[in-house]
Order: C-alpha cells, then sequence, then structure tokens
C-alpha cells in the first residue's frame, strides 16, 4: 500500500525570492510619481523685473502726454499755423503761427506718446501752445480729442501678462515646496548656501 504524500498547509507556502522581490519592485513603481519641475528663483526673479520694466515704460507713454493735454486745455492759447517742415519718418512737424501774439514764431509739435499727426508741407493747421513755453504745442484736435495711446496699452498688457506668468510661478514654486515636504526645502536651502565649490557656507568658521 503506497503512502501518502504530506500536503504543505496553504499558509506555509512563500513565494520565491526573485519573485517576492519583483513584485515589490512593481508595487514601489506603481506609488511612484515623478516630481514636478520646481520653478527657479532667477526665473521668477527675471519674470519681475521683466514687469517692472514694462511697467516703468507704461509710465513713461501714459504721463507726459496726459500732463501736457491737461496743461493746455487749462491754459494753451488756440492759433492758426502754416506746416513749415515735416520729416518722412516721421520725427517731426515744424508750424510756423500765422496769428496770435507769437505770430511768426517757428516752433516743433510735440510728440503723443512718440505719435505725430498727419501734416504736409505748407497744410494750414490749428495749434493750440503754452504761452508761457511755446514749444508745447499739439494740434487743436488732440488737444480735444486725445488719440488712442496705443504704445501705453501695448506695455501694460505686457506688464499685466508678465506678472500673471510670474505670481502663477510663485505660487507654483511655494505648492510644490509644501507638498514635497521639508527634505525638498532643506535641499534647496543647502543648494543656496553652497559655495563656488561646491561646499557649503558656515559663518563660524569665518574669522
Amino acid at each position: 500500500m503506497a503512502r501518502k504524500k504530506n500536503k504543505r498547509p496553504a499558509d506555509a507556502y512563500q513565494l520565491p525570492p526573485h519573485v517576492d522581490r519583483a513584485r515589490r519592485a512593481v508595487s514601489r513603481a506603481a506609488g511612484w510619481k515623478p516630481r514636478p519641475e520646481l520653478p527657479r528663483r532667477r526665473v521668477i526673479l527675471a519674470g519681475l523685473g521683466m514687469s517692472l520694466l514694462c511697467a516703468g515704460m507704461t509710465a513713461a507713454f501714459w504721463l507726459p502726454p496726459h500732463s501736457l493735454v491737461r496743461d493746455l486745455r487749462a491754459r494753451g492759447v488756440t492759433a492758426a499755423a502754416t506746416v513749415v517742415g515735416v520729416d518722412s519718418k516721421p520725427k517731426y512737424v515744424k508750424v510756423r503761427f500765422v496769428s496770435g501774439p507769437h505770430m511768426g514764431v517757428e516752433v516743433k509739435l510735440s510728440d503723443y506718446a512718440g505719435m505725430y499727426p498727419e501734416a504736409h508741407p505748407d497744410g494750414a493747421i490749428l495749434v493750440t501752445y503754452d504761452p508761457e513755453k511755446p514749444s508745447r504745442a499739439l494740434t487743436n484736435g488732440w488737444v480735444e480729442d486725445p488719440p488712442a495711446n496705443l504704445p501705453a496699452y501695448g506695455t501694460s498688457a505686457l506688464t499685466l501678462v508678465c506678472l500673471s506668468l510670474t505670481t502663477a510661478a510663485a505660487i507654483r514654486r511655494v505648492r510644490i515646496l509644501r507638498s514635497s515636504g521639508p527634505g525638498l526645502q532643506s535641499k534647496s536651502l543647502s543648494a543656496k548656501d553652497a559655495g563656488p565649490g561646491g561646499t557649503s557656507y558656515s559663518p563660524s568658521h569665518s574669522r
């Protein structure tokens, strides 16, 4: 009569070592997520600098023309003039007053945010000027109804775009640092404090 073989209990069965290692590797790979790229400080600072630059250009394009129109509306004198010179680019429009207390005086019209009115030599034009400084002059039409300040509008739009992108990058950096825990923050700080040779600087070692 043949002996019956002893069956191994189900709970005593163990996986071979290589199968167990492979299973744990698959589990770790399934739970691992790549860390999102951290926006660099210099990128955020560059975006902030670009925003400030565009804001300064907006102020330069907006404030001087606005101040000139306000002053000419308050105390300007309107007189007839004749165009005596026009640059083809244009870079200037020169007129000669043919009426008023400054009759015969030639001046170059002030620009409005880098723009000049359409004019032709020997053409008649109405000019509003500052009696204390006749060189501060615009066409009467631009004083009453200034043209659209396109340069200021363009630079203000660039300011908003740069500031929005910079703010988004800064918020993303803060969120990544918070979600990654103190390990990534300390690593970022140590990289910041590292010297030229890769060694960290400590004030206690300096004499």
